[in-house]
């Protein structure tokens, strides 16, 4: 049994004692796990207290109020960000508002339960941070333990794939068994969402893989010199499809030739990623403009959209492994959550930054400066 460090802070008893009762023989478990996880609790009835358990005994997940007596739950929130503490944080207060719960997720608050909660609230919680727990803890020990680590990893692919798996049987039986009738279009819309299943799982498949190479830690054995405009007018063709569904037009301004020193592999996976969410997150009818040049001693690679755009409160979760920024605009469309992590880090490998530049509504920029 594996156990997870929880630290309650609120300045009400009840609400402690709560949650020490939900949590006491509440367990977490997953078929890709060697151990289920529990909790042992302590608490905190201000956030000086807090900061002091902080200091003496480092927690991994914090249920923080935000309304207690002196200093502020969001002040105890900054106190983590400021010292890098990977401690993950769960806002929860009966004096949610808008600004708040903005704020908190700014400062690195994953979660945000307004107060009185359910224990099947806390328990969900509590079962999605812990997933995201082991999958940060493995994805770091496949630098050191190798095969063994990378199996397990697969593990976790198999697991995320079972749901859209039995998903998509039980779509194929209803059309076998003809359950909508004989007619074709009676199972257009089984179709589609069969298509979707399959769609999520091969994305998903690509980034495990994609993330499992770049967190091993080796450096790539395919430096070469490659033409960067050919890899992109690649990923367009790769991508051209999805764009057609969609009715989003890409368009590309570049020139002929920019040879650079690098893994056409890696950059595949960076243009992809970068193409496909252009056209995922855009709009009917929409474009995608892709420009590469060689400016001021710098490679510089832009692809910008016209689609929904980034809330400016969400750019700081952009880049972390397994997160997705979810709203009434996004919470239909899949993803893993990798795609753009494995973006930021094959581009530092490679010495260069990437900047995104998002209005809400318009669309988003994302700008790649590699060193000549």
């Amino acid at each position: 049994m594996a156990t997870l460090k929880l630290l309650v802070v609120d300045d009400e008893p009840g609400i402690r004692s709560g949650v020490e009762r939900i949590v006491r023989n509440f367990k977490v478990d997953y078929p890709f796990m060697d151990d289920a996880y529990d909790f042992e609790v302590t608490e905190a009835a201000s956030g000086e207290e807090a900061i002091e358990l902080i200091e003496k005994d480092m927690p991994d997940i914090a249920l923080l109020d935000n309304k207690l007596p002196g200093m502020q739950g969001v002040e105890v929130l900054e106190y983590i960000r400021n010292n890098n503490y990977e401690i993950i944080v769960v806002m929860i207060t009966s004096y949610a508002s808008l600004e708040l719960a903005v704020k908190a997720t700014h400062d690195g608050a994953i979660d945000f339960i307004p107060k009185p909660f359910t224990p099947q609230e806390l328990k969900s919680s509590l079962e999605n941070i812990t997933k995201q727990i082991f999958l940060k803890r493995m994805a770091r020990r496949m630098k050191d333990e190798g095969k063994q680590v990378r199996f397990q990893f697969l593990s976790v692919l198999s697991h995320e794939l079972k749901a859209p798996l039995n998903a998509v049987e039980g779509y194929l039986n209803m059309i076998k068994e003809r359950q909508l009738g004989n007619a074709i279009d009676d199972y257009n819309e089984v179709v589609e969402r069969s298509i979707k299943r399959l769609q999520s799982m091969r994305n998903l498949i690509l980034d495990l893989l994609d993330l499992t190479k770049i967190e091993s830690g080796k450096p790539s054995q395919k430096m070469q010199n490659i033409n960067l405009t050919d890899i992109i007018r690649s990923s367009i063709d790769t991508n051209m499809p999805f764009a057609i569904q969609k009715e989003v037009e890409i368009s590309l301004s570049a020139p002929e030739t920019v040879i650079r020193f690098l893994d056409p592999e890696e950059f595949e996976i960076v243009f992809n990623n970068l193409i496909s969410n252009a056209i995922k997150y855009n709009k009917p009818e929409g474009k995608v403009n892709i420009l590469l040049e060689e400016t001021q001693g710098k490679t510089v690679i832009s692809v910008e959209d016209t689609g929904i755009g980034i809330e400016s409160e969400d750019m700081n979760d952009l880049f972390r492994d397994f997160v997705r920024i979810k709203n009434d605009k996004t919470r239909h469309i899949s993803g893993s959550g990798l795609g753009l992590s494995i973006v930021k880090k094959i581009i530092e490998l490679n010495k260069g930054e990437i900047i995104v530049e998002s209005i809400p509504g318009r669309g988003s920029k994302f700008i790649i400066q590699l060193p000549s």
